[in-house]
């Protein structure tokens, strides 16, 4: 007889690459989330963002939460959420990808086959610095505590 849950599956999915500054915003997310303590029923997941890799990561998640660091040419530190199951991430938010097939087109290639978890909400923080390095620039580190209390509020 197969587990019975209870409540919904809740998956945070941070995405970037640690060694990219800015990129690595959505790692620090996930991170700081997982350092929240929620009971069961909430997994969290640090990912390079690569796309087949996130379909399978938020596979059967009654809600999943995706979080990656954009270059949209909005301000340092702006935090874009977007609710990806109404329709596509806007181009001018996710117009390039430091992953060789990253979030947005991971959630059009799934929506095409039918693999979109129940609700899929995307956090997009605008970067400043994707070189080389491990640190956060001022804005993006703000951001990032910003996005922390918006999602466990989210998943509270």
């Amino acid at each position: 007889m197969p587990e019975k849950r209870l409540g919904p599956r809740v998956m945070v999915i941070g995405v970037g690459n640690a060694y990219r500054s800015d990129d690595a915003v959505g790692l620090s997310v996930a991170r700081r989330i997982r350092e929240c303590g929620f009971a069961g029923g909430v997994t969290v997941i640090e990912a390079d963002g690569e796309g087949t890799d996130l379909m399978d990561l938020w596979g059967d998640a009654d809600l999943a939460i995706v979080i990656d660091a954009v270059s949209s040419g909005s301000s340092p530190g702006t935090i874009h959420r977007f609710d990806a199951i109404t329709g596509p991430l806007p181009a001018g938010v996710f117009p390039l990808s430091t992953h060789a097939f990253g979030v947005a087109a991971a959630i059009e290639l799934a929506r095409e086959l039918g693999r979109l978890p129940t609700r899929l909400i995307v956090y997009g923080i605008e970067g400043k610095d994707f070189s080389a390095g491990i640190s956060f620039t001022k804005e993006v580190e703000s951001a990032a505590s910003r996005a922390v209390k918006r999602i466990v509020q989210e998943i509270s």
